[in-house]
Order: C-alpha cells, then structure tokens, then sequence
C-alpha cells in the first residue's frame, strides 16, 4: 500500500473557533478522499452488470461521477442509454447484486492508493476518542472491500451507503443517525469528503465539513462551498496541528 505524496503547496482555511479534530464523530468519504483507484473495476462493474442481467449496453461517460452515487449513476446511465423504465427499475437488484458480485470476485485486482496522511489521522481521531465511520456513495459491499483492500477496516465502526439512498444528502443522514446511537444525542459529528456534494450534503444535515482536495477538486473550488476545514490534504491538516504551539 503506497501513499501519495502531495504535490501542492500546502493551503488551509479553518472557520475560526471549529477544533477540526475534537468532534465526537467523523464520515469518511472514500474515493478521493481515503483512497484512489488505479483501476477500472467498479467502474466497469456497472455496465457489465447491466449487459449480464437485462441485455442492454449503457455507457457511464458524460455522467458526473465524483460526489454521485453507485445507486444515482446507474438510474442516470440507463435512462442516458434510453432504456425503458420499466426495465431497469424491474431489474434494479438483480444489477447491483450483480456489480457487488463483480468486484468481490475481482477485488485481488484492485489497485488502491491511500491518500497522503489517512492512517495517521485516523489514528490521531482515534487516540482522542472519536467515533469513526464512512459516508460514501458506494454499494456497502463494494465500499468494504475497498477498505479492506486499502489496509483501513480496522478503523471503520459502521458508515452510510447507497444502497438504499440515491440522494448523497439522505445517506450522510442515515450515517449520522447511526454514529448518535453509537456516541449519544448530542454527538458533534463531522462529514470529511472531497467534492462540492459532500460539503452540500453534510450542510444539509446541519453537519460540519472538512474538505480535501485530494480528488477532482482543488483547493478553491471546495473552498467556494464554505466547508468549515478546506485542506490541500489530511497530511497537511495534520501537519498543522502538531506544528501548532
């Protein structure tokens, strides 16, 4: 498992009087935000598993798939590829049990880098006792096995998938019920993710947010958001901590 060094200059922007690593709770998005993929086998696993379950061929390009979710990219690419409703939607499961299949049978394939300062600031958060899950647009199935992959299961408690929830905003949600029963009513919880969608889904949720432009985003694009942190990089946020007097 390799880390990827950061190649900008470290930038953070911190909403005065939020202590970005004493919150009860964090979500952990994945992609882009714990690791990256340097293969194509989730994202191949949809159209596969459409062609092997209804016949028909769709396509994901055109489809914005950082911040989406597996569930909301494979409604958007059927109707792209003009497949009549009532086709997919009668064969919705059998797809994503497909897809989950896949990427099981495939997962020694899978070529995963964590981002620059994950396991160390999973273990900082740990030390102080917060409570850590995953709110990722990923099937639950399918987000596991990149865990697990990546060398970071034993960090994860529980989390929110889409696999019941399309909207990114309700599967933030669901987490942040889970994470309260877990830690208490009145646990402060923080989202952490990498696109525009996660800081709108966790406001949604009247969550605060630490934005890393680790994926498709930069610095200044999440930054226009207002998360509450915007880092060029956990190992960047973490650096200034422990710089700190």
């Amino acid at each position: 498992m390799q880390t990827t060094p950061s190649k900008q200059d470290a930038r953070i922007a911190i909403e005065p009087d939020f202590a970005w690593d004493e919150q009860n709770a964090y979500l952990f998005d994945i992609d882009g935000t714990l690791t990256r993929s340097r293969d194509r086998i989730h994202i191949e696993s949809f159209a596969a598993s459409v062609q092997r379950v209804t016949g028909f061929e769709i396509t994901l390009a055109g489809i914005q798939l950082p911040g989406n979710t597996d569930t909301a990219i494979l409604r958007e690419a059927c109707r792209q590829a003009g497949i009549p409703a009532r086709e997919w939607e009668a064969s919705t499961e059998a797809i994503l049990e497909a897809m989950r299949a896949t990427v099981s049978e495939r997962r020694h394939e899978m070529e995963l880098v964590r981002m620059p300062g994950v396991e160390e600031t999973l273990r900082h958060l740990a030390r102080k006792g917060a409570l850590l899950g995953l709110a990722t647009g990923n099937l639950e199935a399918i987000a596991w096995i990149k865990i697990e992959q990546a060398g970071l299961r034993e960090w994860f408690r529980f989390g929110g998938f889409s696999d019941r929830f399309p909207i990114r905003s309700e599967l933030i949600g669901q987490a942040a019920r889970k994470a309260r029963e877990m830690a208490g009513g009145e646990a402060s919880i923080c989202v952490v993710g990498d696109t525009p969608r996660d800081i709108e889904a966790a406001h949604a949720n009247s969550l605060a947010v630490i934005a890393v432009a680790t994926g498709r985003y930069s610095f200044d694009d999440l930054l226009e958001h207002r998360p509450e942190v915007c880092v060029t990089s956990l190992a960047d946020l973490l650096a200034l901590t422990r710089s700190a007097p």
